[in-house]
């Protein structure tokens, strides 16, 4: 029996964050598989990405598209139509913006594993334009990606969905019309070691510098802490904020994997005050044996067990009790609420066992990811025959 011919779709490749992770290990299971995506900064990801066929867009030949992608915008649904995916028996995408909506023919199955539906046209429309004259002008153009969006996403372009998150299945569901499996991630924490010892007294934050991320929410809320944060990572917003902020805050810049582990490793506890599609980063931090402080919604609701609290109401995820508890949670996304949190934290610290939060860690596997992804990829074979 010959192997399946498989071709991966991406949005894009112009870094190595969340989303290139999936596709990473995605990459290896499926050597021999073409690439497909709008734009590629050679060098910008791993070389087992690097080193297959990869095919891209006409978007690819304009200057600068790297570093100015987000202003193409308009085009990408123009742009991720142009492919020809025939001659593949499987196309696996992996979205967040519009890879799901590659043209595929009739006969291929096409599972789409989607981060998110396009985050700045849906759901985070009001963090990314705000209200005012930019909203307004915007308008017709997130009307017309959003009937772009639902046009692309019906059983003749998507035979099944797979949603990284339950948050993200029940977008899928509303935006979509469309039911999603919920399959986690596959979080490699191999190169994260367990802590050993007592934490370091300060707390982190992993940060990419953009509005829903709301690392301004935990500038804010240290303002009147007096406790030590560092904030790691890069992004836009990233020399704004550094120049409001006190002096008890520290900015690393973009550090690297050894680098990260260890700060994860010395830190009382991660800071997640955004609404995130899954919440990788918090489970790299458990992996460390170190617990969250999070705001009660969105992915982390998968990926964390919060201590069992009577002010913060957790759907639909499920409170924990005192030895199963992996973090603590916030209902409101307000400085004040972090704060009460952190306070709560402190209160009951020592609950927080590093190897048990390993554990918990540990569930989010590679293995157990590419468990659920044959069984769709079975189910969307049969439904092509």
């Amino acid at each position: 029996m010959r192997a399946l011919r498989v071709a991966l779709v991406h949005d894009w490749l112009t870094g190595y964050r969340g989303g290139e992770r999936v596709l990473h290990h995605l990459a290896r299971r499926y050597p021999d598989a073409d690439l497909f995506t709008l734009i590629h900064e050679r060098g910008s990801v791993p070389a087992e990405i690097e080193s297959r066929r990869i095919l891209t867009s006409p978007l690819d030949r304009i200057p600068g598209r790297a570093h100015h992608y987000r202003k193409l915008l308009p085009l990408f649904p123009w742009a991720i139509r142009q492919f020809n995916l025939s001659g593949y028996d499987l196309v696996l995408s992996t979205s967040h913006a519009v890879a799901k909506s590659v043209r595929t023919p009739p006969d291929v199955a096409h599972i789409d594993y989607c981060f998110t539906p396009m985050r700045y046209v849906w759901d985070h429309v009001d963090a990314y334009l705000g209200h005012g004259a930019r909203r307004r002008l915007a308008s017709p153009l997130i009307r017309r990606l959003r009937r772009f969006d639902v046009a692309t996403s019906g059983k003749e372009s998507v035979t099944r969905f797979i949603a990284i998150s339950t948050d993200v299945a029940d977008r899928i569901r509303r935006h979509f019309g469309r039911h999603a499996r919920v399959i986690p991630a596959p979080v490699d924490i191999d190169w994260i070691e367990c802590a050993r010892g007592p934490a370091q007294d300060y707390y982190l934050l992993v940060g990419g510098f953009v509005p829903y991320k709301r690392e301004d929410l935990a500038i804010e809320a240290f303002r009147r802490l007096d406790r030590r944060l560092v904030i790691a990572g890069d992004g836009p917003m990233r020399a704004r904020l550094a120049r409001r902020a006190p002096a008890n805050i520290e900015f690393t810049g973009r550090v690297d994997e050894a680098t990260l582990a260890e700060l994860y490793r010395g830190c009382r506890a991660l800071l997640y005050p955004q609404r995130e599609d899954f919440g990788l980063v918090a489970l790299e931090a458990q992996a460390a044996g170190r617990p969250i402080i999070g705001f009660a919604a969105g992915g982390i609701l998968d990926t964390v067990r919060p201590l069992r609290n009577e002010e913060v109401e957790v759907e639909p995820g499920e409170s924990a009790g005192s030895q199963d508890a992996t973090g603590v949670f916030f209902g409101e996304q307000t400085p004040v609420a972090l704060r009460a949190a952190i306070e709560r934290f402190e209160k009951r610290e020592e609950l927080f066992d590093p190897q048990r939060l390993r554990r918990w860690a540990e569930r989010f596997s590679p293995a157990r990811f590419d468990e659920g992804l044959d069984h769709e990829i079975e189910a969307a074979m049969r439904s092509t025959l």
